[in-house]
């Protein structure tokens, strides 16, 4: 995929991953970041998710992702499936190990349920109400992406795999 170029910088934009179950709100969220000068990327799977950050050639500078992903059927992660269907939280852990420096945005309609149902403490992470006004959307990602890079080690980022203080 090519990289589009901002107007107003020399600089590659940044790039988006956004992943949602739900078509038109991954349309939605590509259609107003690419609007904002931004590349997407975009998947309606977590297993279609790491299978991009895995293979894409380039930068994936932030992943925006429904906490709730349901899978198409069970599966479980092994070495013959190493892009299994998981929920939003885990696809974010599981992305941060193969992307270094990646930072994530969790989205979610039902947010009070799903963070908690999830271990997951309101104000913990960078995360966005559906439904949500494209305003609302472009503030918060060019917020996160102003925000320094995580850069724990591989070691660290599996130790902190359950503690959801250290996403970008």
């Amino acid at each position: 995929m090519e990289r589009q170029r901002d107007s107003r910088s020399s600089e590659v934009s940044p790039t988006i991953l956004v992943v949602d179950d739900e078509l038109s709100i991954t349309k939605l969220c590509k259609a107003l970041l690419e609007g904002s000068g931004l590349t997407v990327l975009e998947a309606d799977s977590s297993s279609e998710a790491l299978k991009i950050c895995a293979q894409h050639q380039g930068p994936i500078d932030l992943l925006l992702t429904d906490l709730v992903l349901p899978p198409p059927g069970f599966q479980l992660a092994s070495n013959a499936n190493q892009f299994p269907h998981v929920n939003g939280h885990e696809l974010a852990v599981r992305a941060t190990m193969i992307r270094i420096g990646l930072r994530i945005i969790l989205m979610s309609g039902n947010p009070d349920k799903e963070l908690v149902g999830h271990g997951i403490k309101r104000g913990t992470l960078p995360f966005l109400a559906k439904p949500f006004e494209g305003d609302r959307l472009i503030a918060l990602v060019r917020n996160v992406l102003a925000q320094p890079a995580p850069t724990l080690a591989v070691e660290e980022r599996a130790r902190a795999a359950n503690d959801t203080d250290w996403f970008g």
